[in-house]
């Protein structure tokens, strides 16, 4: 059992951070517990630090919005933690639709499902192209495009007010990444998951590969949610660099070697066993 805790244990803090900032927020609506208010697209923290989501505000600019002051400072103290510290983590350890993909890819593994993805292509590349496509119809529609469609808010929205037929987009993207893609909304489509991964290209916090310890079991790229930032692995030692990595801690948990961990970028030396 402690071994089983310790295999997953990223996994369940994971789960409890996401689950916890649904929690605060349906604790303000029902409650009126005021310690973070608002969503995920607006919050207000403690009654007083304004959080914003980056994205959504650049859709509101491109709309033609004007945008508070207080709205403003929010979108920079979350692109500032996500710049500096976080890189990509607000998908695997905020983002409420992570639990959905997860739990499709997990279904995909026990029923074996993987050649499937192969009948599907998608490039990873489509992400970007949707962050530029959003932005363009917001420009042309006057309205946030992404955030009238997006999944995240869907859910939220759902868990604080009451899913009705939100529910049937939410299983279309669990349905899409059982049979159709792995990891296929996440790692494919999402534009915000896409924005992250720009935003936090030059964060600290970074898994780390040790060559020496690993043993080419390959664990981690069967895990990995994005195998192409594990191109590092049985090659050389150094951190991973690439935006994408979500941080999950799942690649590090499955190294039986101990070959891989968590550990703070090297901005000094960044030639030497260090890869983008």
């Amino acid at each position: 059992m402690k071994r089983w805790i310790y295999k997953h244990r990223f996994l369940m803090m994971r789960r409890l951070s996401q689950l916890s900032v649904l929690a605060l927020y349906g604790a303000a609506n029902w409650y009126g517990l005021k310690i973070l208010m608002g969503n995920l697209s607006s919050s207000l923290l403690l009654e007083k630090i304004p959080l914003a989501d980056p994205f959504a505000l650049l859709q509101m600019l491109a709309a033609g919005a004007m945008l508070g002051l207080d709205v403003i400072i929010g979108g920079l103290i979350i692109v500032a933690f996500y710049m500096i510290l976080g890189g990509r983590a607000f998908c695997s350890w905020v983002c409420p639709v992570n639990m959905i993909t997860d739990s499709a890819n997990w279904l995909r593994r026990v029923l074996y499902l993987e050649k499937i993805e192969k009948k599907v292509w998608l490039g990873r590349n489509v992400r970007y192209w949707m962050i530029g496509l959003s932005l363009v119809l917001s420009f042309l529609s006057g309205v946030a495009a992404f955030e009238m469609v997006s999944p995240i808010g869907i859910m939220h929205r759902g868990i604080v007010f009451g899913m009705g037929m939100g529910f049937a987009a939410l299983l279309s993207i669990f349905l899409f990444d059982l049979f159709a893609v792995k990891n296929g909304w996440c790692g494919h489509i999402c534009p915000l998951g896409a924005f992250y991964a720009l935003v936090g290209r030059l964060s600290i916090i970074r898994v780390k590969h040790d060559q020496a310890r690993c043993t080419l079991c390959m664990k981690c790229k069967d895990i990995c949610p994005e195998k192409p930032v594990l191109s590092i692995i049985g090659k050389e030692s150094g951190a991973i660099l690439y935006g994408e990595c979500t941080n999950c801690g799942r690649c590090v948990e499955v190294c039986d070697d101990d070959a891989l961990g968590f550990g703070v970028r090297n901005y000094i030396n960044t030639n030497v066993g260090e890869t983008k």
